[in-house]
């Protein structure tokens, strides 16, 4: 036997080399049961739908109106009685504009109304941004410091939660609402 030669490898040696082969195929394997689940990637879970909405009392918007009638704060017990539409908005928020018009129409629709909860902005800058754009919001809650939106389960602005009648959570749209997501949003509105 030559002294060039390589010992017999041990059979932990063996698995060594292979380990990093197994990891990788057992990652490709979890990676392609998920793309192939049919799940959206894009959508976040949300412990809130199916439960009661949380408890909150948030005060006006100082000096917004809608025709010509102060718009009241937002409280959980507001938002019984009648389906609701919450948007977590602020002026600040560039998507928030951006799903600005879509809000403008839901508001025309008389089965739910929709609720405004201002997160984290300035009232003076939130009364331009809807002065500029239109009110949608029958209430407007102001929530200073973010305490509110954070029982919501809130991931990032804006978000909006369809509220059944008896003030259950049947519907969460993470981030602005566009034209593919107000597809869902609708079909949830009709099944109440």
């Amino acid at each position: 036997m030559s002294e060039d030669a390589a010992p017999p490898r041990s059979g932990s040696s063996k698995l060594l080399v292979a380990l990093p082969l197994l990891v990788f195929g057992a990652m490709a394997v979890f990676f392609l049961v998920q793309l192939l689940s049919g799940r959206d990637s894009q959508e976040l879970p949300s412990a809130l739908v199916g439960r009661a909405a949380p408890e909150f009392t948030l005060p006006p918007l100082p000096r917004l109106q809608r025709d010509g009638v102060p718009v009241p704060g937002l409280a959980s017990s507001d938002m019984k009685g009648k389906p609701h539409l919450v948007n977590i908005f602020a002026s600040w928020c560039a998507p928030c504009r951006a799903e600005h018009p879509i809000l403008m129409s839901l508001a025309n629709d008389e089965r739910f109304d929709v609720v405004g909860i201002n997160y984290k902005d300035d009232p003076g800058n939130a009364l331009r941004f809807l002065g500029g754009l239109g009110n949608p919001f029958d209430r407007v809650g102001i929530d200073p410091r973010g305490r509110a939106a954070l029982d919501w389960g809130f991931y990032g602005i804006p978000e909006t939660f369809l509220i059944d009648k008896d003030g259950i959570v049947r519907h969460k749209v993470i981030g602005p609402l566009t034209p593919d997501k107000l597809e869902g949003l609708k079909t949830a509105i009709d099944a109440l």
